[in-house]
């Protein structure tokens, strides 16, 4: 499902897959980070996982992930070829029980294949399927890398939407031996971008540039953004975009090691567990990523237009 009509080659050696997990359907920044992805010939996406988003706002959330997927993949002129995969529909019961999805089957199918690229597996909403599908096939763990957009800031950890929609399958993975990267609450709202800007450089980007658009300005008179502090009426947070933005340049000195922590049910960190080091984001380069999304899809839609000029 990639888009590589550039006039430039990524290496062989520099390839990467990715499965990107999403829950599409709950604010309005996902959609930028899935055409994200699709635009970046470094990226061999192998298939999206549509994700739930608790009950609060939907009572079919997974399902709206997935048509979500399926809108921004037409929209896109890209057909999914059984691309999007559904993910479970609800959090986990416990640490130990996993559900078993299409989402996870697919993690697991990918990890254990004899595909030489690294495989990086991006959540933007809960660990659900990827805890799903290190309970059911744990020889996967060291066989792919997990980006995780979601956890409070360090030291002590505070409510964050991501973790509280599964906190029992963030304890999985956090106890695992998968390499991790997070980004946590106070990185990922520093990918800030006003209103302004999103009408000049994506609005008028065809059909997709403008659905992008007008569909982050319904949402933000939604109660839902209405009420939340970081919602200004003037700009947004795209908090997703350094899931993608990580693969295509992993920002190195803006990390740290950290032992992995657990988290307690009120969502703090629990340190000296002694469970492996993860990448723990401090800082990631928003102008770096955002600019290169802004770039790809102008250059996107410009060659949709003069192929479909050429077709008349």
């Amino acid at each position: 499902m990639i888009y590589d009509k550039y006039n430039f080659t990524v290496p062989t050696q520099k390839m990467i897959r990715l499965i990107m997990n999403t829950d599409a359907k709950n604010e309005a920044d996902d959609q930028y980070a899935i055409v994200h992805a699709l635009l970046s010939p470094k990226i061999d996406t192998r298939g999206f996982i549509a994700a739930h988003f608790g009950d609060w706002l939907s009572q079919s959330s997974m399902e709206d992930s997935y048509e979500e997927i399926a809108k921004i993949l037409d929209l896109m002129q890209i057909p999914d070829n059984n691309g999007i995969f559904k993910g479970a529909s609800r959090a986990l019961a416990d640490e130990t029980t996993p559900i078993p999805s299409a989402g996870a089957e697919l993690i697991i199918k990918e990890a254990m294949s004899n595909d030489p690229r690294p495989l990086f597996v991006t959540f933007l909403g809960p660990l659900t399927d990827m805890a799903s599908a290190l309970l059911m096939e744990p020889r996967i763990a060291d066989r792919l890398t997990v980006i995780w957009i979601g956890g409070g800031a360090y030291p002590a950890g505070e409510p964050e939407y991501n973790l509280w929609n599964d906190i029992h399958a963030a304890n999985v993975v956090f106890k695992s031996k998968v390499p991790v990267w997070q980004v946590p609450k106070n990185v990922y709202q520093r990918v800030m971008v006003s209103m302004a800007e999103l009408e000049y450089r994506v609005k008028p980007h065809g059909e997709l540039g403008n659905y992008l658009f007008e569909q982050l300005v319904e949402f933000g008179h939604t109660e839902a953004a209405i009420n939340t502090a970081i919602r200004t009426g003037e700009c947004w947070c795209l908090g997703d975009s350094p899931a993608v933005g990580l693969l295509l340049c992993d920002h190195e000195y803006h990390y740290d090691w950290l032992p992995a922590p657990e988290f307690t049910a009120d969502m703090r960190y629990i340190h000296e567990r002694n469970n492996r080091p993860i990448r723990v984001y401090k800082d990631v380069n928003s102008r770096f990523i955002l600019e290169d999304f802004f770039i790809k899809l102008a250059m996107f839609t410009e060659k949709q237009r003069a192929s479909i000029m050429r077709s008349r």
